[in-house]
């Protein structure tokens, strides 16, 4: 008896060793400011040391395809759905197991390549004291006419850089082509609008009066208001591509050293403490059963509904870029 306790003493000893010993990879598209306190929550939780690359989803995908099969990352961690997207059709990420994937209530990938984390909507964020909500157009792409004739030019926010725009971008291509995709660019562009590093940023204009609204992701909006800032959150029309929902995912990319620490990583995205700190933190949907949602936002199932229906493995996201570029906005 007495060896066998020391035994398992020894082996206890040795896992833990061997897991603070490990060092995992992490490429990451999400925010810093947003991920970084769960990262560190892993750590310690686990004796799991994370290294952190953070860029958008497009620096990290140019970055993955020019270190190819030198790469030292284990993990791709991504804004968009789009990216993933990308990664899985590049042949970057390795297939999952079900166990992964078959956590998630919606979104599960075609290519089973990586798994769905949270969700988010696209919403027009305005100054209640300068525009009624009635007033709003009903499809985001009648935002510039309502700019126009209600003589806000110079006074609308945009946050072009960053990539759940570009997603937005890419989700007007998808459903109604490239060319509707530049004429609403072109139409905003001629509008003036302020361009900003980030969504905050934004968000904190609208706040002090610099401008009056803006497209973003509605966690933003939602964080504001926890702050005790009075900012509106408009929706459009059931599946306009203004509410386009955008999904953040993760996957283990095909030249991970350290699978089992990678899978460990990704199952604590899943689990009721990282889902909860989603909803608590950053003011995100939860994708797994069983975590309490904001009762403030949405039902899950009312706002998977506002959003277009689309392959969003498949966002054409490389054409929005290109358009982008193309026209100077970029």
């Amino acid at each position: 008896m007495r060896r066998s306790i020391l035994a398992l003493i020894g082996l206890t000893a040795l896992s833990l060793a061997l897991a603070q010993s490990q060092t995992l990879i992490l490429y990451s598209g999400r925010g810093q400011s947003l991920v970084e306190p769960l990262v560190k929550q892993f750590q310690e939780e686990t004796g799991i040391r994370v290294q952190v690359r953070y860029g958008t989803d497009a620096q990290i995908l140019a970055a993955l395809q020019e270190e190819g099969a030198r790469s030292p990352a284990d993990i791709f961690w991504a804004n968009t759905a789009g990216a993933l997207g990308q990664a899985a059709a590049k042949g970057l990420l390795r297939p999952l197991g079900e166990t992964l994937l078959k956590q998630p209530v919606a979104f599960a990938p075609a290519s089973k390549a990586w798994v769905p984390v949270t969700v988010r909507l696209r919403v027009l964020a305005y100054n209640p004291q300068r525009i009624k909500p009635e007033e709003l157009p009903q499809s985001l792409l009648d935002l510039p006419r309502f700019v126009q004739e209600k003589g806000l030019a110079g006074r609308i926010g945009w946050t072009p850089t960053y990539s759940s725009f570009q997603d937005m971008v890419a989700g007007i291509i998808a459903l109604h082509g490239e060319a509707k995709a530049r004429e609403w660019l072109m139409s905003m562009k001629a509008l003036s609008p302020k361009a900003y590093a980030s969504n905050p940023a934004m968000l904190d204009a609208i706040r002090a009066g610099e401008v009056d609204l803006g497209s973003t992701n509605h966690y933003y909006v939602v964080r504001f208001r926890r702050a005790g800032y009075n900012l509106g959150m408009h929706h459009f029309k059931e599946g306009d591509v203004g509410n386009l929902a955008l999904v953040t995912g993760a996957g283990i990319l095909k030249t991970s050293k350290n699978l089992v620490a990678a899978n460990r990583f990704l199952t604590y995205l899943l689990s009721a403490k990282g889902q909860q700190y989603f909803v608590g933190n950053v003011g995100e949907y939860p994708l797994v059963k069983g975590v309490v949602a904001d009762p403030n936002l949405l039902p899950l199932e009312e706002a998977l509904r506002k959003s277009p229906r689309l392959d969003f493995e498949k966002l054409p996201l490389d054409q929005a870029l290109r358009l982008l570029r193309e026209l100077g906005i970029l």
